[in-house]
């Protein structure tokens, strides 16, 4: 008779494939857990509460998310793993290295500045219950990818991650902006599914496997007659990625979506949704795909260089007097700005040494002052709902402390000082392209910093211009008034002020910790 369980375990019975997986660390998984828990948690509470009560379950979203980003600190070590194979313990679904704590971090401190950023609007526009779960059930997704070491899993996280938002996006009832937004956004997101999983499953059939690990191995010797459909596969995963990423020409629904979703959810996506696609694109090439960089080395590269060209072009072209051109020219930056985000992931197919390292530390940099622009751009959408740039224009004279933080935020993602932080991310950029050998792609980056240059400074000149004296500018703008601004909204501003500061004066403690988030 095979021996009684021990206390805290459980008795399983391996099959003879040996696919059985092991007992689950708790410990690894519960930054995702404690988010889903919470968002469950929350959809029930939400039937019993009554509508004065419904405040609370902002702030129990938002306990919810810190209590997640503190599960963080016991796997500092970065050496946990669960859900292996019995068969080969080295092959795991989950795994909490560096990699996986970085992304983590990023993932759930942008929700809970979008937390932060969403209290008021919960209160007065947006259904509260829905709202609170569907963000936290997103967080929850996003989370779990990074930890995601076999395609299934990776697969699952991507829409766990990826459906809430399509409802966040449409929760303004009535709005016809943000149902067509929701729409366009959720058909795109369909067809990139479905181009992932004819990919993963090409991917499959070629190797017999779906964990990233084992894949790696098994493409080394695919024989002859599937060499063109691992190929084919290795392709379309990567399409489907691009679609995730907002990478050209798949960017398509990324300006009408933001300009549509409720301005929190805009933040939420431009920062957790871009990490969300990066995450899973590095899995796949770097981990799974290394065999075939000749493959999506050359196509990353192209895409990096055709994707920051046409946001950053984009976001120059756009009416300062036109509604909502604050929020099209955030949107459009951050086109741009995921190419610069793939140039280091391209480069790791063309270099033995770190590349992915860059990526992770711009990604760090970005989130935290484009999270700090969109809270800036909540803050004015209050007295300005059309959100034009020139709204900003006198905003130094009624919220000088405000203008200065936007201007600050603005340098950033520019890369000019004060924002060194800015700087140094997008020289550890550059520095990728250039030791991977890829010197054109270097020369069009620096091309498209310049480019980009203009647009942020002529933002960041109309926050310190004087109000407009003639009484049909800008209404309020001529005689300064000052309205309360929302604590949650002001602690978002700070968070990100503070945050992107400390990273300027210390940027080495950024770029140190991202280049040790190795796999």
């Amino acid at each position: 008779m095979p021996p009684a369980p021990t206390a805290g375990h459980t008795a399983l019975a391996a099959p003879a494939g040996g696919d059985l997986v092991q007992t689950v660390d708790w410990v690894a998984i519960a930054p995702p857990t404690i988010a889903a828990v919470v968002a469950l948690a929350i959809l029930v509470a939400d039937l019993f509460l009554p509508r004065a009560r419904k405040p609370l379950l902002a702030w129990t979203a938002t306990a919810g998310l810190a209590a997640a980003l503190l599960a963080l600190l016991p796997l500092r070590a970065g050496d946990r793993a669960t859900f292996c194979l019995v068969a080969d313990p080295g092959a795991c679904s989950y795994t909490a290295d560096h990699f996986t704590l970085a992304i983590q971090f990023l993932v759930l401190g942008g929700a809970l500045l979008t937390a932060l950023l969403s209290v008021t609007d919960t209160k007065k526009n947006l259904p509260a219950g829905e709202f609170w779960f569907l963000l936290l059930a997103s967080a929850a997704g996003a989370a779990l990818l990074p930890a995601s070491r076999d395609l299934a899993t990776l697969v699952v996280a991507l829409e766990v991650a990826s459906l809430p938002a399509f409802a966040l996006v449409g929760l303004k009832r009535g709005d016809r902006m943000s149902g067509e937004a929701a729409l366009k956004f959720f058909l795109s997101s369909v067809t990139a599914t479905a181009v992932t999983l004819l990919g993963v499953s090409f991917v499959y059939a070629s190797t017999g496997t779906l964990h990233l690990t084992e894949i790696a191995q098994q493409l080394d010797d695919v024989p002859a007659q599937l060499g063109t459909l691992a190929k084919a596969g290795v392709a379309l995963t990567l399409v489907g990625f691009a679609f995730k990423t907002a990478a050209a020409p798949f960017h398509f629904w990324v300006p009408d979506t933001y300009v549509g979703a409720p301005l929190p959810v805009a933040a939420y996506l431009s920062v957790v949704g871009k990490a969300v696609g990066f995450t899973g694109l590095i899995l796949v090439t770097v981990v799974a795909f290394p065999s075939y960089a000749d493959v999506w080395g050359p196509a990353l590269a192209v895409l990096a260089a055709l994707t920051m060209t046409v946001g950053n072009v984009a976001a120059l072209r756009q009416v300062s007097t036109r509604a909502w051109s604050a929020v099209r020219l955030l949107a459009w930056s951050s086109v741009g700005q995921a190419g610069y985000l793939l140039v280091p992931i391209a480069a790791a197919a063309y270099s033995r040494d770190d590349q992915i390292g860059a990526t992770v530390a711009y990604a760090l940099m970005y989130a935290v002052v484009n999270l700090g622009a969109f809270a800036v751009a909540a803050l004015v959408a209050r007295t300005h709902p059309a959100n034009r740039i020139a709204d900003y224009r006198g905003l130094y004279a009624t919220r000088p402390v405000t203008a200065l933080a936007m201007g600050f935020f603005l340098l950033c993602l520019a890369g000019l000082p004060p924002g060194i932080i800015g700087l140094f991310a997008k020289v550890v950029v550059f520095s990728a392209a250039v030791d991977a050998g890829l010197g054109w792609l270097a020369v069009v980056m620096a091309v498209n910093v310049v480019v980009a240059l203009y647009y942020y400074l002529r933002w960041t000149a109309i926050l310190f211009r004087a109000p407009e004296a003639a009484p049909e500018a800008a209404e309020a703008v001529a005689v300064p008034v000052r309205h309360r601004a929302p604590a949650p909204l002001t602690t978002a501003i700070a968070l990100t002020g503070v945050g992107g500061v400390l990273l300027s004066g210390y940027p080495q403690l950024v770029l140190r910790f991202a280049t040790t988030t190795l796999f």
